[in-house]
């Protein structure tokens, strides 16, 4: 008999592959199902043989009715406030998917709730589970010393269609956080302050600004940069970057693969310092993804620690979305500290 009772809050595609993550975890069963689209929970429950689960469209009907464990919040980003900050005030933890909100002042409010409610909130940053930047992470920190310069591209030609192609930043709000909170991983370091412009190239696609150039100045006197484009056509990036980690001691590459290059100095003479360069293969473990997410949120609610993606670390890793396209609104450096400051 499964530990965990679970109430899934959305029922789009990525509703879907939570149910079947929840469905496939020996500790958790989800009891209910609900989405404010009638029918939408129903139709979803029976495409993947959910039997008895309960559906309907109002959330503190179905927790009145099922009396679940925790909640996963899978809705659009503009519905995670209400949907969160009412699963929080019944007393229930949640798991919800990112980003954690449609704004900062949402986020806060989220923040606000958790903290009211004594509960758990933790958003699923779910290449935090990607055995590949762990491998990266370890390696960087293992040989380099303390990180002076991150460094990251992204350049992915998406023809997505749909709602991307009209947004105003698709790139920086829609992709980037995932970027953002992979260099706040790999680094341990946090935001401070942010230069960027957003820009829109000719040939480009979408309405919004598709491109985007911004430093960040981070804790402990990091800089870390990042470069991407949603319309760069040709030789595509991984979808996790290309990576440089510079520190006194040398440099790790990563490109978003399964291969990491490190090089460390071995004897500073002459115009350059002698280095050793190693060749790492890198590859994906067993509990990747949303997997890795619901188990570490799992055995948070089991243990009391303080999981990756908890609300109190995660709203940084958005505040640094919002400050990028503060920034390039304003044309000026944005300090993280106001943002979350509100």
């Amino acid at each position: 008999m499964a530990e965990y009772r679970a109430l899934l809050v959305g029922a789009g595609s990525m509703g879907r592959q939570w149910a079947k993550n929840l469905k496939e975890c020996e500790r958790t069963e989800q009891v209910a199902w609900i989405d404010i689209r009638p029918g939408a929970a129903e139709e979803a429950v029976k495409e993947l043989g959910l039997g008895d689960t309960y559906t309907g469209t109002d959330l503190a009907t179905a927790i009145h009715a099922m009396q679940p464990d925790f909640v996963v919040d899978v809705t659009i980003p503009e519905a995670h406030r209400d949907v969160t900050v009412a699963a929080l005030g019944a007393g229930l933890p949640v798991i919800g998917e990112k980003p954690m909100a449609h704004s900062m002042a949402a986020a806060r409010d989220m923040v606000a709730a958790s903290e009211r409610a004594g509960k758990l909130y933790m958003v699923s940053q779910s290449r935090r589970y990607d055995e590949r930047i762990r491998d990266y992470r370890d390696l960087v920190r293992a040989n380099l010393g303390p990180l002076g310069i991150l460094n990251s591209d992204f350049y992915i030609g998406a023809h997505f269609g749909g709602f991307r192609d009209e947004m105003a930043s698709p790139l920086v709000l829609d992709m980037a956080i995932h970027t953002f909170d992979a260099a706040r991983y790999i680094s341990g370091a946090d935001p401070v302050a942010v230069y960027c412009e957003e820009f829109n190239p000719p040939w480009s696609w979408y309405t919004g600004d598709a491109c985007a150039s911004a430093i960040f100045e981070m804790s402990n006197g990091l800089r870390y940069t990042y470069r991407g484009s949603w319309c760069g056509e040709g030789l595509n990036s991984s979808w996790e970057c290309d990576w440089r980690a510079v520190g006194p001691n040398g440099t790790a590459l990563w490109d978003g693969h399964g291969n990491v290059t490190v090089g460390t100095v071995t004897k500073r003479e002459g115009f350059h310092s002698e280095c050793a360069v190693a060749k790492h293969e890198v590859v994906l473990g067993e509990h990747d993804g949303i997997r890795g997410s619901l188990r570490e949120f799992l055995h948070a609610l089991e243990t009391g620690e303080t999981p990756n993606g908890e609300c109190h670390d995660n709203i940084k890793s958005l505040a640094m979305v919002f400050g990028a396209m503060e920034s390039s609104r304003r044309r000026a450096r944005v300090y993280i500290a106001e943002l979350m400051a509100g």
